[in-house]
């Protein structure tokens, strides 16, 4: 209970942006404690629990992106309209970070929200520090180019 308390909501904020809506994020943490709750006891002395949170925290949002996209590929689901969307620069950047692909989406978290290292990121994604390279670079690349977007549209 006391680890709950203590890390409710620094791991709050990253499910938040992780999900980019405050009930999903909600529900994304209790489903990961819960899961870390029955592997509690088997948990390495060694082993930083926060960092293992982490780690489920987003191998639970890549199977839900993983879920959402065999939904959306049997459903073909709409974009949202144009016209629903916010016009503050914080919300733009939500929703540029929540165009990124999953794993781009959770390195990109994990390097400028958590300030892990590569290293690290490469060990809670379960993949080499080369993939965690090329997937910010890839992210960054393509977030430049979104927010470069909205401003020219916001100039004509």
């Amino acid at each position: 209970m006391a680890f709950v308390e203590s890390a409710w909501q620094r791991h709050l904020r990253l499910a938040m942006l992780l999900t980019g809506d405050r009930w999903q994020a909600e529900e994304l943490l209790q489903d990961s404690l819960v899961k870390m709750y029955e592997r509690w006891r088997k948990l390495s002395q060694h082993e930083d629990p926060h960092a293992y949170l982490r780690r489920v925290l987003v191998n639970n949002r890549v199977s839900m992106w993983r879920r959402l996209r065999r939904e959306s590929l049997v459903g073909d689901l709409p974009d949202r309209p144009a016209a629903e969307r916010a016009d503050s620069d914080a919300d733009d950047l939500r929703g540029v970070l929540m165009s990124l692909p999953p794993r781009q989406r959770a390195v990109v978290m994990l390097r400028l929200y958590e300030d892990l290292s590569e290293r690290q990121i490469a060990q809670v994604l379960g993949c080499s520090v080369g993939t965690v390279k090329s997937q910010y670079s890839r992210a960054l690349e393509k977030l430049r180019t979104l927010m470069r977007a909205p401003i020219m549209e916001r100039n004509r």
